[in-house]
């Protein structure tokens, strides 16, 4: 992945943005789209999976994903905070 200012492009590079149908009028979201290294993917999610099941104190990224958890389901709470994950990484390595 080369270079970029923006984090917009990282979510995708890593596979945790959804897949998108659509036809005609019908549009909906499915599964996260696995394109990209399975291994940084993976690190992402067990990532998150540690943040969301250990007790961490004042962590506003857990009390993010824990209000993710209650809309949506903890499964769908953990690819979000992955995805969250990557775009705090790169932006800490962009400096």
């Amino acid at each position: 992945m080369r270079r970029s200012d923006s984090a917009h492009p990282v979510r995708p590079h890593f596979g945790l943005t959804p897949k998108k149908y659509q036809s005609c009028e019908t549009d909906h979201s499915g599964r996260i789209s696995k394109i990209g290294d399975g291994s940084v993917r993976t690190a992402l999610y067990e990532a998150a999976n540690v943040i969301l099941t250990r007790p961490v104190k004042g962590s506003d990224l857990k009390g993010w994903a824990l209000a993710v958890a209650r809309r949506a389901g903890p499964k769908k709470a953990r690819v979000a905070l992955a995805r969250k994950l990557a775009v705090v990484l790169h932006c800490m390595l962009r400096g």
